[in-house]
């Protein structure tokens, strides 16, 4: 079997969402919001937040850490998800974004399923492992600052369970980590970051071309 790509994914991406996404009112409305921000590409595309809620569901999560909440998108998708005694802890310094992922939340009946902490991302890992939050989370999502990316992976492998599952997105930049010639402080986290990840004994990995490149991880 060749090794040579047989899809054009742009090509077929209207069929993708077409054929597979299960939309609704609220995630349109959310989506059409954060479209007016001039930093609305940070908002995750519907199918990713899609196939991130069935991995909430397929591995029976309660307890999640997000790093990096934006206006909300992701962690509604993983918060309806959840069930009604799950947690999830969003992490995020920007109160003017969270604010309209705070309205998104109170609209799906969410809100009490979510705790937002405005804090630098890395001090309330560290809170959570100082309080004995190690092993106690089932899945982490991280979407912040690319620079920091290695520090919050290696907070949120403490965090989660064996078995737990870590998710890593914009891993593939847009194709930046594979252009040699893009050398920028973002891009050079993010490359040493997969080279990382690929000799790293403690998890499982594939790197999936959904969206931007997300990493799927299980910790061992």
């Amino acid at each position: 079997m060749s090794n040579t790509p047989t899809l054009d994914l742009r090509a077929i991406y209207g069929y993708v969402q077409e054929q597979s996404i299960r939309d609704d009112a609220l995630l349109q409305s959310l989506r059409q919001e954060t479209a007016k921000d001039e930093m609305a590409r940070m908002q995750i595309a519907p199918e990713q937040g899609q196939f991130m809620a069935l991995l909430v569901k397929l591995i029976d999560a309660r307890r999640i850490i997000e790093v990096g909440t934006f206006t909300g998108y992701s962690s509604l998708c993983m918060a309806r998800a959840l069930p009604q005694d799950g947690e999830l802890i969003c992490c995020d310094v920007n109160e003017d974004w969270t604010n309209i992922a705070k309205q998104y939340w109170q609209q799906a009946g969410v809100q009490q399923k979510i705790k937002l902490v405005l804090a630098p991302a890395a001090d309330t890992l560290q809170s959570l492992l100082d309080e004995g939050g190690a092993g106690k989370f089932d899945l982490a999502f991280i979407d912040a600052d690319k620079e920091n990316y290695d520090r919050y992976y290696e907070q949120c492998l403490e965090l989660i369970r064996p078995n737990g599952l870590i998710l890593l997105d914009n891993m593939l930049w847009s194709g930046r980590v594979a252009d040699e010639s893009c050398v920028d402080v973002d891009t050079e986290a993010l490359r040493a970051l997969n080279k990382k990840l690929k000799n790293d004994q403690r998890i499982d990995l594939s790197l999936l071309t959904i969206a931007d490149g997300i990493s799927l991880i299980r910790k061992r």
